[in-house]
């Protein structure tokens, strides 16, 4: 039963960023986009930990890791892109 539920999650987890990259490319707005990134990265390491648990491992942890560092970096760079134009400022006043 553990298995039949993992791979309806996992099916359901890949619709979503299915939905998600369709938002990315489509999205009316700058910042639906920065959301549905974000949100493919939460997906992604929500797919990843699941195929970690079908295969009883845990050699993609730092994978997972990797992904949730890389995506709340990019989710700050870009909403301080949104925000000011710029991601670094080089004028200190």
């Amino acid at each position: 039963m553990l298995q039949i539920s993992i791979w309806i999650v996992l099916i359901v987890l890949s619709l979503s960023l299915l939905f998600c990259f369709y938002r990315v490319i489509v999205g009316p707005t700058l910042p639906d986009r920065v959301i549905a990134l974000d949100a493919i990265g939460i997906n992604m390491i929500g797919v990843i930990a699941l195929v970690m648990i079908v295969q009883d491992t845990l050699a993609y942890a730092d994978v997972i890791l990797i992904i949730g560092i890389l995506s709340f970096i990019g989710s700050i760079g870009l909403s301080k892109f949104i925000e000011r134009g710029v991601v670094i400022d080089r004028d200190h006043h």
